[in-house]
């Protein structure tokens, strides 16, 4: 049987690959020579590092901190918006990409601390190591990027001005995760052999160069394993578990500013988590906007450039509004 989406198609699905235009592409490759690449933290062997682009000694500037998509599974700090990013560098923000720890190796608690301890360097040691504004840093992230970007809401201390979650989702416990998916389930099946032999037992930040790791999503999303395989704990048997861990459950008046943007076609993560996510933000009085993409796909796949370029111009606006 012959795969629905090519692999190489498949991995940017899942990583939540963005859309580009080529003028932002030229802004941003310009910029990509200034990166400078910091390790934030280690845990035991495992060095958890993070890009910044755009610092400029002579002058202090807002941030925004990037997290990565890739289902928590794989994907790693280079996994950027270049749209976004060169729009966000020719505004005058400083960008930090983070790596974390990935699942299933390391559990949803420790991919946490690592978004905290990110979170808290860059407030410690950005103003002394690239002369960023600390009062003034959003956070933005694609995916399972815009899943822990929510959490970012009310998980970090003190809470981000402003929120960005490209695809994302505020709950992890729900059907459309603990159930076999099916548009996954459509793909020739995984096996659990196969699975698991994609992944180790040693914490990784970075996936190695050759990968299978995508195969061991794939085989999550048909069996419906993905809380339990990322969390250790099932959605089913233990639901409470995962109230600290699910945002939509943790909106309140406190909540920072949030864009939500999402296409209608997301074959990963259903645009209803968005609607339902903006819901909760609303009835909590919490400043918020939902950018519906007609006919998008995850990562905005099938959307026109010129509608690509819109939409990462008003994210690029709103965290300019709440950072000012």
């Amino acid at each position: 049987m012959k795969p629905l989406v090519s692999r190489q198609e498949f991995l940017k699905v899942v990583a939540g690959g963005v859309a580009t235009a080529a003028g932002a592409e030229r802004t941003f490759s310009q910029q990509t020579a200034d990166v400078r690449t910091y390790v934030y933290k280690r845990a035991g062997r495992c060095e958890i590092k993070a890009d910044v682009y755009g610092a400029d000694d002579r002058v202090r500037k807002p941030a925004v901190m990037w997290i990565h998509g890739g289902a928590l599974i794989l994907g790693d700090r280079k996994g950027t918006s270049r749209l976004l990013q060169g729009l966000l560098l020719k505004s005058g923000f400083v960008v930090v990409s983070i790596d974390y720890r990935l699942a299933p190796e390391t559990k949803l608690p420790g991919i946490l601390e690592d978004v905290r301890d990110a979170w808290q360097w860059v407030r410690k040691k950005g103003p002394q190591l690239f002369r960023m504004d600390v009062n003034r840093i959003g956070v933005a992230g694609g995916s399972a990027g815009g899943y822990l970007t929510l959490m970012a809401g009310f998980c970090l201390t003190p809470r981000p001005r402003a929120l960005a979650s490209f695809w994302g989702y505020g709950d992890i416990a729900g059907p459309w995760y603990s159930r076999p998916d099916p548009f996954y389930s459509k793909q020739p099946a995984v096996s659990k052999e196969e699975a698991y032999g994609a992944v180790g037992r040693a914490a990784i930040s970075e996936p190695p160069g050759k990968h299978n790791r995508g195969r061991f999503y794939l085989y999550c999303r048909q069996q419906g394993l993905w809380p339990k395989e990322v969390t250790g704990h099932d959605p089913d048997a233990d639901p409470r578990w995962f109230d600290r861990f699910c945002p939509v459950r943790n909106v309140s008046a406190q909540y920072p500013p949030t864009l939500l943007v999402h296409g209608t076609a997301d074959t990963d993560v259903p645009y209803e988590l968005s609607k339902m996510m903006a819901e909760k933000l609303a009835q909590a009085g919490v400043k918020h906007e939902l950018l519906t993409v007609p006919g998008g796909g995850h990562g905005l796949a099938g959307v026109a450039p010129a509608e690509a370029a819109r939409v990462y111009e008003r994210a690029s606006a709103f965290l300019q509004a709440h950072t000012a």
